[in-house]
């Protein structure tokens, strides 16, 4: 993936390329703006790959993970026929849905 001037960029060819193989159709002028965009995300791959990463381990975390669930706690749940309410089709205190096998 080079261009004219010898410095790596992304092709109006490669574009095309991934676009079919995203079955996307793309316009001129977006062909133009995504091999602009890709070759600026390129050029930001290659100044990562050049940082000397050998010293930190694959499973590294650059932010400490936290638990985010909440204690289980018992809380009062709606009323029967609040919950009820906006049901399509109900058949007593239940929810009415179609089968969808066949026994």
């Amino acid at each position: 993936m080079t261009d004219s001037e010898g410095s790596d960029s992304i092709s109006r060819a490669d574009v095309q390329h991934v676009a079919n193989l995203a079955r996307l159709a793309l316009s001129a002028e977006e062909e133009e703006r995504f091999q602009h965009q890709l070759s600026a995300v390129f050029e930001h791959f290659q100044k990562l790959s050049a940082l000397d990463t050998e010293q930190i381990p694959p499973t590294a975390q650059v932010i400490p993970l936290k638990n985010v669930m909440r204690p289980d706690t018992v809380e009062p749940s709606l009323a029967e026929q609040d919950v009820l309410a906006n049901a399509p089709d109900r058949e007593g205190d239940q929810f009415r849905v179609r089968a969808i096998l066949d026994f």
